[in-house]
């Protein structure tokens, strides 16, 4: 008896020893997945890929209750900032006190070819001689405090243009 209540002694000492992860105050973000990486051209918001991250942040301050924009997104192509999903939902302070982790996944909807300037052709319209454009995203994240991310480029989408 006495066997089983040290091992289940040094059990719980040992549980009770880890410590909390220990974050910087800076929210910290990586890349994990896209559910899929092609979209049709258009402005209709009906085709979407689902892009997921993944976050840390040490003071657990993640989140808006304002309207500012606490995920940004920047279409590489010409540097415009995508704002389909730019607020993440408050992530309440309660046991946020050692830092927080989790995955955000957000929207990324459907969206005009950018054609050569030798196309001389208007937004949106189909193209034989450029049939798929390529989509690259730079996404970091904001806390209240207006802490800033460090800063990642999705995987590419392909953008079908015809």
């Amino acid at each position: 008896m006495a066997k089983y209540l040290t091992i289940i002694f040094l059990s719980v000492f040992a549980i009770a020893c880890v410590k909390p992860p220990d974050y910087p105050i800076e929210p910290l973000i990586d890349f994990l997945r896209l559910d899929k990486n092609t979209l049709s051209q258009g402005l209709d918001d009906q085709d979407f890929v689902l892009a997921t991250i993944s976050f840390t942040d040490g003071d657990g301050d993640i989140g808006s209750s304002n309207d500012s924009i606490s995920i940004v997104i920047t279409d590489l192509r010409d540097n415009s900032i995508n704002t389909s999903a730019t607020e993440l939902p408050e992530v309440p302070s309660q046991g946020a006190g050692n830092g927080i982790s989790g995955e955000i996944t957000f929207r990324l909807f459907q969206t005009c070819c950018i054609w050569p300037p030798q196309f001389q052709q208007a937004p949106c319209t189909p193209s034989s001689n450029y049939p798929v454009d390529t989509l690259r995203y730079e996404v970091f994240i904001r806390d209240k405090a207006g802490n800033e991310s460090n800063r990642i480029v999705l995987d590419p989408i392909y953008l079908f243009c015809d």
